[in-house]
């Protein structure tokens, strides 16, 4: 759907879509006063960007150093082909688990790459041992502990004008 409604995108529209990837607390009035237009065909707007997913959600961003959550890596690991349904088992599974909070499939080495994020490494430990290698669907899994952020940016690189 994305794709047919990005021709029908103008510069105010995206416009719209950088200043909320930067603030989506912004209130209607700042918002239509940034873009030059009147609140109410600015509401318009934003409702037709939801409306065709190209806006999907509004989130928070949670520093997890503050909630207590330490130990962030990144998984990368190859399925069990010769399991019935292997992708299928292995997606659903890896929902059930909160401390997997991103999943790609992926091509090259490996077959997925996971994003996890826990308190500390005896409970990563508990989480490799105890729940992701009980999943029959994964046949090797390879860590990539990350030591610090260097980038984490959720500003989509498109064309504003």
């Amino acid at each position: 759907m994305a794709h047919e409604t990005n021709e029908k995108l103008d510069k105010l529209d995206y416009k719209i879509l950088q200043i909320l990837q930067k603030n989506s607390k912004i209130t209607n009035l700042d918002l239509s006063r940034r873009i030059g237009l009147s609140p109410a065909p600015t509401l318009e707007r934003v409702k037709k960007l939801e409306q065709t997913d190209i806006i999907s959600s509004y989130h928070a961003k949670i520093n997890p150093i503050n909630l207590g959550l330490h130990v962030s890596s990144f998984v990368m690991g190859t399925l069990a082909w010769h399991k019935p349904n292997a992708m299928n088992n292995f997606l659903k599974k890896i929902q059930e688990i909160p401390e997997i909070v991103e999943c790609y499939v992926i091509t090259g080495d490996a077959d997925f790459l996971m994003k996890i994020v826990c308190r500390d490494i005896p409970t990563y430990e508990q989480l490799l041992f105890k729940t992701l290698s009980q999943i029959e669907e994964i046949e090797r899994l390879k860590t990539l502990m990350t030591l610090s952020l260097a980038k984490d940016s959720k500003i989509l690189p498109f064309e504003y004008d």
